[in-house]
């Protein structure tokens, strides 16, 4: 019995400290799915705390060594088995390395709830096993307790930090740490030096003194740390109702690249190539709808091509760029499970996919998913899209199950669309909007008051109007859009690809009231092959009840378009000439006759070379307040472009300093030249200009087409040019100091071509009011 007893003394520290190192895996846990990740730290705590035990009779050296071999054991066994549950592809040591390299990253980017996969449960298990063989050693060994337990409170303490305000506070656990702690302390241990008194072969003066000492240094103790209690409780106390800090703000999750960040400009480019295989899809419905199920509220639905594929989904459209601004975030096989609108049906999909030549790190998927295997994702909730942050290689497999959602198509005639902050993402119209699709847009609301006869309305137009061709050219910024709509239909207006009808479609929907977007995607029968003459866009309208409707602004094939002047006038009706003054009924008084110079004053005692030089002065001071109020706008408009706005938007006001200034010179730009070829033109001009050879627009286009020499130095456009690309293919990447150096360069050119102008063209200069009138005709 005395030796039972004397084991279950002893196994009560090596317990106390298990139970600490295991505690913070039950708290790491809360944010897992499942309980394996908790499991696996248990074995972690447990394995190592055993072997310090069984090797305490060996040297400390050599302790360190046996328990470390005994954790990559351990590890491996825990990767594989997480690798396996997560059906994730690779060999043990490609998994391995992968989970070294991206752990604590991916653990900390990872959506919640987190899968056990090998790169979220290795640093876990590593931790608690190095933290409880650290702990095992000081308080087995040297028999301090209280030292001993810092490692697994500092594990527990990390715990606590990852899971942050993602799971309820760990009452229990604390208070489970706390008893756990107490347990332990409780226990008499053992040191290497042996049990009984260490005073007792003392003499009686030193043991007394010995004695004295330790019962100070006690009191002393105890001193402290009720006064650390008593200082620090209030502060302590304060924190318990406050909301943890959350790391994975600290840390960036995946991005998409700049080619995924608006895959709506890829539409052209695979409708010049349709025989290009970008998937291979095996599609299968699991549960077909019931009887009653109401009718499908797919405009979009084709019967030939009944299955969509969606890959991206964009909300943002600032004037130029429809883009996906979507956050994504690492998961696991199961995705979250997001609430199906009220009045619509949800069918099981699962699809088979094998990439061919697509790229990009978009993933393709029919909406939205649940399940993913087979491939390492990241997902955006709000949207529903996935990436796979490697990219996308040929060969690539996996498979997806999907949530499709069918609305109701009863509801849709009487449904209603929300409003608020909440939706204002998916209604914001950028400024600078052209007035006739402005127009369009406020004529086809007026003759439909409910919001899908809008939504209709703006998709019939736009089927009946305009035709789709493979070969227009790629674009969606305002003034694209309205060539697209207004522009002659012999010069290359009214045609386009998906890209335009959607875009046209999105951006009439939110001029009308609508929250709308645009999806990137593919439409395919859902077996076989996917070709790039597949890919398509289409709108999509916000119901309440009823989730995001599609809308097909497609025209049907065969069809011949209507003008669009026979619906919509682009341009106002001219203004009625002025009416004459109705007839009164007595006659009107007969004109006197006009006075002569020599006249005598009038009834008012005014001569007429008064009024002469009172009308003069009065016309001169008109002219006068014109001029100054056209310098002072001038001046305005400059300074609002080269000082206010974000360093993109002041980029592009130095660039319009520049190209009005040509303007001005009489060598204007076209539309359709690059910014390097305008830079060449404007050093070109100046050049001209300070050789005295100055020509009219005539001149413009063969300076623009033949080599002329720049006899001196000139500012550098050519470095305007080039912030002025990286603002158009990198927004937001551009700084206040390049924003500054671009207004530098425009004010010196605009300066020293002025400067090499006569003098009456220097006085007319700020003061001309072309500038003004392109200002309010360009988007912004």
């Amino acid at each position: 019995m005395t030796g039972a007893v004397r084991v279950l003394r002893a196994a009560v520290l090596p317990l106390a400290l298990i139970g600490l190192t295991a505690l913070a895996g039950v708290v790491l846990g809360r944010v897992y799915a499942g309980g394996l990740l908790t499991w696996l730290v248990v074995g972690a705590a447990a394995g190592s705390v055993l072997v310090s035990v069984a090797a305490r009779r060996l040297p400390s050296w050599l302790v360190a060594p046996v328990s470390v071999a005994a954790m990559a054991g351990w590890t491996l066994w825990s990767l594989r088995l997480a690798a396996t549950r997560a059906e994730l592809p690779g060999g043990l040591l490609e998994v391995t390395a992968d989970a070294a390299r991206n752990g604590i990253p991916r653990l900390l980017t990872a959506m919640i709830p987190v899968e056990p996969t090998p790169d979220t449960v290795l640093v876990p298990v590593v931790a608690a096993w190095l933290a409880g063989l650290t702990g095992a050693e000081v308080a087995l060994r040297t028999g301090r307790v209280l030292l001993g337990y810092l490692p697994a409170a500092g594990l527990y303490a990390a715990a606590l930090y990852v899971v942050g305000p993602n799971a309820e506070p760990a009452l229990g656990s604390t208070l489970a740490f706390v008893a756990v702690a107490a347990l332990g302390l409780a226990a008499p241990t053992r040191t290497a030096s042996g049990g009984g008194d260490p005073t007792a072969e003392l003499t009686p003066r030193v043991r007394a003194a010995v004695r004295l000492r330790l019962a100070t240094s006690a009191a002393f103790g105890v001193a402290v740390v009720v006064g650390l209690v008593a200082l620090l409780g209030p502060v302590v106390a304060e924190q318990v109702d406050g909301r943890p800090v959350d790391p994975r703000r600290y840390v960036e999750p995946p991005q998409v690249q700049t080619l995924d960040e608006n895959p709506l400009i890829r539409i052209s480019g695979w409708a010049l190539h349709p025989e290009q295989k970008l998937l291979d899809v095996s599609t299968q419905r699991l549960d077909a709808p019931p009887a009653d199920a109401p009718p499908e509220a797919d405009p979009a639905a084709d019967t030939a091509r009944s299955v969509r594929i969606r890959l991206a989904v964009l909300s943002d459209y600032d004037g130029v760029t429809w883009r996906v601004g979507a956050t994504y975030r690492n998961a696991g096989r199961i995705l979250p499970a997001a609430t199906a609108a009220r009045d619509s049906t949800v069918q099981t999909v699962r699809q088979q996919i094998s990439v061919a030549e697509l790229s990009g790190r978009l993933l393709p998927a029919v909406a939205t998913p649940r399940e993913v295997s087979g491939a390492r994702v990241a997902y955006d909730p709000a949207s529903g899209t996935l990436i796979r942050p490697e990219g996308l290689t040929p060969g690539l497999r996996y498979s997806v199950t999907s949530a499709e959602e069918r609305p109701d198509s009863n509801l849709l005639a009487s449904a209603n669309v929300p409003a608020g902050d909440e939706v204002a993402r998916v209604l914001r119209v950028a400024d600078g909007v052209p007035d006739p699709m402005r127009r369009l847009a406020t004529q086809l609301a007026e003759e439909n008051g409910a919001p899908f006869a809008r939504a209709s309305a703006i998709e019939q137009f736009l089927a009946e109007h305009y035709r789709v061709v493979a070969d227009a050219p790629s674009g969606h910024a305002y003034p694209n859009l309205g060539f697209f709509l207004f522009g002659p239909r012999n010069g290359g207006g009214q045609e386009g690809t998906s890209e335009q009808f959607a875009a046209a479609f999105a951006v009439l929907g939110r001029l009308s009231g609508l929250p709308t977007r645009v999806v990137v995607g593919f439409r395919t029968s859902g077996q076989g092959p996917v070709l790039a003459g597949d890919a398509y866009a289409w709108p999509e309208v916000l119901f309440d009840g009823l989730g995001w409707v599609a809308f097909d602004p497609l025209p049907r094939p065969n069809d011949e378009p209507r003008p669009v002047e026979e619906d919509f006038r682009p341009t106002p009706e001219d203004p009625p000439p002025s009416e004459a003054p109705a007839p009164t009924a007595e006659p009107s008084a007969s004109p006197e006759p006009a006075a002569v110079a020599d006249a005598p004053p009038g009834p008012d005692g005014v001569s007429t070379p008064v009024l002469v030089a009172g009308g003069s002065s009065g016309l001169l001071l008109v002219v006068g307040a014109l001029l100054l109020t056209l310098l002072a706008m001038r001046r305005s408009l400059t300074r609002s472009r080269l000082v206010r706005g974000d360093p993109g938007q002041r980029i592009a006001g130095a660039w319009r300093e520049v190209t009005d200034a040509l303007r001005l010179a009489g060598r204007p730009v076209g539309d359709d030249l690059a910014a390097t070829e305008i830079a060449g033109h404007a050093r070109r001009t100046l050049a001209d200009a300070r050789a005295g050879t100055t020509g009219d627009d005539t001149t413009a286009d063969a300076s623009i087409g033949g080599v002329a020499a720049v006899g001196e130095s000139s500012p550098a456009v050519d470095e305007l040019a080039a912030l002025l690309n990286q603002v158009g293919f990198a927004p937001g990447a551009a700084t206040p100091d390049q924003a500054a150096r671009a207004a530098e360069v425009a004010t010196a050119y605009v300066a020293t071509l002025r400067s090499a102008r006569p003098w009456w063209r220097r006085l007319l200069w700020s003061v001309h009011p072309t500038p003004l009138r392109r200002a309010r005709r360009a988007p912004r």
